[in-house]
């Protein structure tokens, strides 16, 4: 929709201006004080609090990956966790949080009332938006830092005491983020463009938010709101539920099991899409675009415990087989959930912008990412794609659904499971999850992941594998392992793809060697069988450089294993509980003068 995405363009320019304006430089908080100028131009009608409104989504944003987490194998810019575990974000270093967004929003909510001749639904509509927003900054606040003060209406320059005050409490955040949510999703109304806010995108991030919060408390018990936990997960359920039952949308079945999950990601028309709830509208002729041919081979590649998480077809783990351990790139595709194939490249994958099949790099690990890789030449290319791009979908809701029943201890019927989760399955024809056998034998492997599940261990278990498949490299995976509070996930030392000899070998899926993993360049006995001729057609890596030293990659075994990394190994991470769940507040904000703040929880020495 190019009014849409130009109106959203206006309201950034807008935002812009205010901000020129109404800046003042003189306070930590980059004040944000308001003026009659602004407050008299721009809020007379309803076009106005559409145009003020619109700038709120330059904030959206949608990921392409799970950086910094255990579903990648290695990612070579790292990420701000892994920094963090490895000493190198401190209170002497941390960045400064920024305010600006919210004080927008704030501004914005002070002043709507000045609109004439509009009606309270219209108006509220806006309002609704307005706090949607303010809800999603401060959700990322509590998420960074715990405690964090509430501001609810923006601060001018004689406003010293709030600037200054000490946080709030997380409780009193937190039930600040709902009431904003829960007046979103009464207000906003239900129909729109879904790059839009609507109603159900409002109650999409109240049911997400709700599922955080309250698995976050039921399992972060030193916080002492595990008590409050379960009206959380109950909100969680309710809201999906609404969604499932009054918002009329479908899991896409568009391109049948072999093409519908993947198709998801590389759509130019999410509007069209029933699993659509809310997207970014990427256009080509606007020049709005983004980065999504990264995903394939250029700083990352996916670990082999996201791998080993994919059912086979059958149904049956794929960790039941005895050798799963020792297969090679080949042979793990074989028989497996069909979103495997749809997520990691499998080998003779070709790109629509090549004449063979991709060669994949083990320095990166081996599994390559295909999900969110477009299939148009052009986009192809830095900044060239404009394949939308969820905010929230359909699927995230019944995942939603089925985990806060599941954490509640109330997903007790075959219905829940049928309604919820086995559309999902059926979307790519696996078998549906059964709830006596998801309740019966527990899977030991994830049991070892998960250690701390409370409730019905096989059933949480189950879903939370469900959940890792399905929304897999879609940024949902980092906030996932924090609130289940198994953070030492993101520090276990991940592994690529199986190598079962240095040497030769076959990663495209035609019989024919593509690369060869050696010791050095001067360890050539591996290959010494290949004429010159082949060995033209055979990329080379080495363990080792021409002095001697450690590339990047090692083996499991010295000569065989998993590919594992240097850095992982060398430079080892340590998640220190409860520490690493948060930031620091930056130094340069504690000692203001008149600053009341404390430094964030473990960080306080």
């Amino acid at each position: 929709m190019k009014n849409i995405n130009r109106w959203i363009i206006v309201g950034g320019t807008l935002m812009s201006m205010f901000a020129l304006v109404t800046s003042c430089n003189d306070d930590f908080m980059d004040r944000y004080p308001t003026t009659s100028v602004t407050e008299e131009v721009f809020f007379n009608n309803i076009t106005d609090l559409k145009t003020y409104t619109n700038s709120f989504y330059n904030t959206l944003s949608s990921p392409i990956a799970d950086i910094g987490t255990d579903n990648l194998a290695h990612h070579n810019s790292g990420s701000a966790i892994d920094e963090m575990m490895r000493g190198g974000i401190t209170p002497q270093n941390a960045s400064v949080w920024s305010w600006s967004t919210l004080r927008g929003i704030n501004f914005f909510l002070e002043n709507y009332g000045r609109v004439k001749n509009a009606s309270a639904e219209e108006v509220n509509h806006y309002v609704g938006i307005a706090k949607f927003f303010r809800a999603r900054f401060y959700i990322d606040k509590v998420n960074m830092y715990n405690d964090v003060p509430w501001y609810g209406h923006t601060l001018n320059t004689a406003d010293i005491e709030p600037l200054h005050k000490k946080q709030d409490s997380r409780a009193l955040v937190v039930d600040s983020i709902m009431a904003d949510l829960e007046f979103a999703a009464a207000h906003i109304k239900p129909d729109g463009h879904k790059s839009t806010v609507t109603k159900w995108a409002a109650l999409a991030q109240l049911a997400q938010f709700a599922l955080q919060e309250g698995t976050y408390r039921k399992y972060h018990t030193y916080l002492g709101l595990a008590a409050s936990s379960k009206t959380f997960l109950e909100r969680a359920v309710s809201a999906s539920e609404k969604i499932i039952n009054e918002g009329g949308f479908q899991i896409s079945k568009a391109g049948g099991v072999d093409r519908a999950y993947r198709d998801l990601f590389i759509s130019q028309n999410l509007q069209a899409n029933p699993e659509t709830i809310m997207f970014i509208d990427y256009d080509k002729d606007l020049n709005m675009r983004r980065n999504t041919h990264t995903v394939l081979d250029y700083e990352w590649a996916l670990s082999q415990t996201l791998m080993e998480s994919y059912l086979m077809k059958d149904g049956t783990r794929f960790t039941n087989q005895p050798n799963y351990k020792t297969k090679n790139v080949n042979e793990v595709f074989a028989n497996r959930d069909p979103r495997f194939e749809q997520t990691f490249m499998k080998p003779g994958f070709q790109s629509i912008d090549a004449t063979t099949p991709h060669r994949l790099k083990p320095t990166l690990g081996g599994y390559n990412q295909i999900k969110f890789y477009p299939e148009v030449t052009e986009m192809i290319s830095w900044e060239a794609s404009y394949t939308d791009a969820f905010v929230f979908r359909y699927a995230e809701v019944l995942l939603i659904y089925a985990e806060a029943k599941a954490e509640l201890g109330t997903l007790n019927s075959q219905a829940d499971l049928d309604k919820s989760i086995n559309q999902l399955r059926a979307r790519v024809a696996m078998p549906p999850m059964i709830l006596s056998e998801a309740m019966g034998a527990v899977d030991p492997i994830l049991q070892q992941y998960y250690p701390n599940v409370k409730g019905n261990v096989g059933l949480i278990l189950e879903v939370r594998r469900e959940r890792r498949v399905e929304l897999a490299c879609e940024g949902q995976r980092y906030r996932d392992i924090f609130r289940w509070e198994v953070g030492e996930r993101l520090a276990d030392q991940q592994q690529g793809m199986y190598v079962k000899a240095l040497g030769a070998m076959d990663v495209t899926g035609d019989g024919n060697p593509d690369i060869a993993i050696l010791e050095s360049a001067k360890d050539t006995g591996p290959i010494a069988g290949f004429t010159p001729e082949q060995l033209k057609n055979i990329t080379l890596y080495y363990l080792k450089d021409a002095n001697g030293n450690n590339n990047s990659i090692y083996l499991e075994n010295g000569s065989n294993g998993h590919i594992m990394f240097t850095v992982a190994r060398d430079n080892k991470k340590n998640f220190i509980k409860n520490k690493h769940y948060y930031y620091p507040i930056a130094n340069s904000q504690m000692v203001l003068s008149g600053s009341n703040l404390v430094q964030t929880l473990g960080w306080e020495q």
